[in-house]
């Protein structure tokens, strides 16, 4: 386990740390709030492909769940030939059911590594993880353009990161038209259209709770990251409807 510790802080914690430290010093008026950003983009811009392959997953697997509501529907007393069915639908459709979730995992271990360095950064005795090119900056000032105190929770910014992952789950839900189940047809399709309904304002509401809790440093950074999903998922799906309609246009 130490030795797994010692690996994580090697690896992620301090390079990750002493970016942001180094952003610090170089930055304009020491603003930690724009080294926050700063930051959060270069990491984004790090993590793109892996993105770009969850998104375009995300959104493959909302577009065909018709498809699969009507095979559960129609195969809804053989769970084998149901499983069959769709997992044969996922080949036809050239579609992973675990593609979008293991670029997610690539990145937790960095997510993990961030909130650490938010959450202890302002620590004085952190500054002994600086590398010696760094510059220590003796004491950071967690003020951002002298108003917001990034060291302490801020409700607008938890609000706002809730608001923005609301708009983003709804991005990857493609508007169709309902497949209308009665109560007696299909259970399982049903139970799952109602789950992925909640978790689009379960998860935000979740977001803005645990931020309410956190330093607003962790609530800049889920703002920042999820305009960047934003606009990610605007840009492939704008390509992906241009492309269909030039195929219509054939």
């Amino acid at each position: 386990m130490n030795f797994l510790i010692s690996a994580f802080n090697l690896i992620l914690y301090q390079p990750l740390f002493n970016t942001l430290v180094l952003l610090y010093e170089i930055l304009p008026g020491h603003d930690f709030g724009l080294a926050i950003i700063i930051l959060t983009v270069l990491i984004r811009l790090v993590l793109y492909p892996s993105s770009l392959q969850s998104i375009r997953s995300q959104k493959a697997m909302a577009e065909i769940q018709p498809k699969i509501q009507e095979i559960q529907r129609n195969y809804k007393n053989d769970q084998a030939k149901q499983a069959q069915v769709i997992m044969e639908l996922y080949r036809k459709e050239r579609i992973s059911p675990f593609s979008g979730c293991l670029p997610l995992l690539l990145q937790l271990p960095i997510l993990i590594a961030l909130y650490q360095v938010f959450w202890r950064g302002f620590q004085p005795e952190q500054l002994v993880n600086l590398y010696s090119f760094v510059p220590h900056p003796g004491q950071i000032n967690p003020f951002s353009l002298g108003i917001v105190n990034l060291s302490q929770p801020n409700a607008i910014f938890a609000i706002l990161s809730g608001a923005l992952q609301f708009l983003q789950t709804k991005m990857l839900n493609p508007r169709q038209k309902e497949y209308s189940l009665k109560p007696k047809d299909n259970k399982t399709s049903q139970f799952s259209e109602i789950m992925q309904k909640e978790m689009l304002y379960i998860f935000p509401v979740f977001t803005v709770f645990i931020l309410l809790r956190l330093p607003s440093a962790i609530g800049l950074y889920w703002i920042i990251t999820t305009l960047f999903a934003i606009i990610q998922q605007y840009l492939v799906f704008r390509k992906q409807t241009d492309a269909n309609i030039q195929i219509l246009h054939q």
